[in-house]
């Protein structure tokens, strides 16, 4: 008898415990949601994407609202607009307890901006991701201009590339790979600051200090662009402090394993 009471005693508690948060989800989900704790995360000099200007953008999309209540909160549409943001390359949203929630994202980090033929400008990040330029902010990154055809579509460059449906890069995929390395080294991030590409597909460097050109020439794979900046870098450290920074009106990369300079009149 004392055995079959234990067992009635034990069901008639785990129901009561099962009513109680019954009733306290009911009461959660009537209650107002609390603004959303948010973290953001990004590398590099500035953030492309501030919290306003992210709750905003909720705002507009009908997923945030006066006097929403915990119920009508819809976490994973939340979630897919986010990571559907150019600025963003990763979101994860959740609930906590009662009425609090969070935000985190990860912001993607531009590398360059491209200014092409048709009057388009956009970003490529460090992942090789196209992105729409921001109202609000601009990225410290190399500028590439001149004669560059190809048009913005978003996605990932290498994407692109493989896709025969889409397959129209012709300079984006060596854009990527100039910035990409310029952007992991501390002296090439902070000697150059413009790329102009003429019209036989060359790629002439505009540092930021002197008026000496850099004509790199045109990109053939990463192990040579690795190797002529490696060529530049040497250049620069033991050459030019002698030399001076203006006796030179060009540095040519063109030639494999060389420096070819041309002296100022």
């Amino acid at each position: 008898m004392k055995f079959w009471l234990k067992i009635v005693g034990w069901i008639l508690l785990i129901m009561g415990v099962g009513v109680i948060f019954y009733f306290a989800n009911v009461l959660d989900d009537n209650k107002i949601i609390q603004a959303p704790r948010v973290a953001i995360h990004y590398e590099g000099e500035n953030a492309m994407l501030i919290e306003k200007e992210l709750i905003d953008r909720l705002k507009q999309a009908n997923l945030l609202f006066s006097g929403q209540r915990v119920d009508e909160l819809n976490v994973e549409a939340i979630e897919k607009v986010l990571t559907e943001m150019p600025e963003i390359k990763s979101a994860h949203v959740f609930r906590d307890i009662g009425s609090s929630w969070n935000i985190e994202v990860v912001l993607r980090r531009p590398i360059a901006r491209v200014f092409n033929r048709y009057g388009q400008s956009f970003y490529i990040d460090s992942e090789g991701y196209l992105m729409n330029i921001s109202a609000t902010h601009v990225a410290r990154t190399l500028i590439f201009t001149g004669n560059i055809l190809d048009k913005f579509q978003r996605g990932r460059i290498s994407e692109i590339i493989n896709n025969d449906s889409l397959k129209s890069i012709k300079k984006l995929d060596d854009i990527y790979s100039i910035s990409n390395y310029v952007c992991k080294d501390p002296l090439l991030y902070h000697l150059i600051a413009q790329v102009q590409v003429d019209t036989q597909g060359n790629y002439l460097m505009i540092p930021i200090l002197g008026e000496t050109l850099i004509n790199f020439g045109k990109v053939e794979s990463d192990k040579k662009v690795a190797d002529k900046f490696e060529r530049l870098k040497v250049f620069y450290q033991q050459g030019l402090p002698y030399e001076g920074w203006n006796r030179y009106a060009e540095i040519n990369l063109s030639y494999d394993g060389q420096i070819v300079c041309r002296k100022r009149n």
